[in-house]
């Protein structure tokens, strides 16, 4: 028995060793991505902040107290609020559908969810001009009626919620086909209702599916510029998101409040990747428990 599994351990450290690669090949892979990442995220990253700071503390501070620029982060705030939860409704009910049922037109909506994924966000913010603008398909009534979409917040929180709304549903719909439907249709057998199995079967199974969405969700909401740069008209005060405020003080020759406020978008997507990788982390630990 002991010769066996000598044999056994042997024959498992050369399997090992087989598919291990020599040290100066890992060391060469390590190097290779270690630069890469110096040279296109922490260089770009530190210059950011060390060109925000350039003219020293007082001036980055009020480069971000300045009014337009208040209200730019105002109206990011505010899109980023609203279309988020929308696109989480529409995720669930979307991931719901596809992954728990069978009906016409699902490859058709699954096709359709991917669509912002295929279309240049600068063609989708067009889409919009030529259906809300004074010359477009309804553009005459709601200037009859005194509606504003374009060049006004509503266009930009209509071009946000298309441009982001596959990120939840993107996760959760392989996710909650992996888990197939056993276990709600024990719960319904046993007399649960849709709601209760949904609180107390699906989503504790999905929350950090859910979470990891939402997170990818927020941070292109608030992120975007190309549609939103062609429905908003670039109104100072009024009709600028963060990302475009950073443009128009960075046209404008205003390079130290430029990186000050593109500061906020290089901290938000640091959040952003420290929140993901401890989502991604307990969904591996759920994973594992499971």
């Amino acid at each position: 028995m002991a010769n066996i599994t000598t044999l056994h351990n042997k024959s498992t450290d050369q399997a090992r060793r087989q598919l291990s690669e020599p040290f100066w090949v890992r060391w060469l892979l390590i190097s290779s991505a270690l630069l890469f990442l110096s040279l296109f995220l922490f260089v770009p990253l530190a210059s950011v902040f060390s060109e925000a700071l350039a003219k020293g503390v007082e001036t980055y501070l009020a480069a971000l107290q300045e009014a337009d620029t208040w209200s730019a982060i105002k109206l990011t705030l505010l899109v980023a609020v609203i279309s988020v939860p929308l696109n989480l409704f529409f995720g669930l009910a979307a991931s719901w559908a596809i992954a728990k049922f069978e009906f016409r037109g699902k490859s058709l909506l699954i096709t359709l969810i991917d669509l912002p994924f295929s279309v240049s966000p600068v063609i989708s913010g067009l889409i919009y001009v030529l259906m809300f603008g004074l010359q477009g398909w309804i553009g005459p009534w709601l200037q009859d009626h005194d509606i504003k979409i374009i060049f006004a917040a509503p266009g930009i929180i209509l071009a946000t919620i298309f441009v982001t709304f596959p990120f939840v549903a993107r996760e959760l719909i392989p996710l909650m086909e992996s888990q197939g439907c056993e276990e709600e249709e024990a719960a319904l057998t046993l007399g649960a209702s849709g709601l209760q199995t949904f609180f107390r079967v699906t989503f504790p199974n999905i929350k950090w599916g859910i979470l990891y969405g939402v997170i990818l969700c927020n941070a292109r909401a608030m992120g975007e510029f190309g549609a939103v740069s062609v429905v908003s008209g670039h109104i100072r005060g009024m009709t600028n998101t963060v990302p475009l405020q950073v443009e128009i003080l960075y046209n404008e020759y205003n390079y130290a409040a430029a990186f000050a406020v593109a500061t906020l978008l290089a901290l938000l997507a640091l959040v952003t990747l420290v929140i993901k990788s401890w989502v991604e982390f307990r969904m591996k630990q759920q994973e594992i428990r499971s």
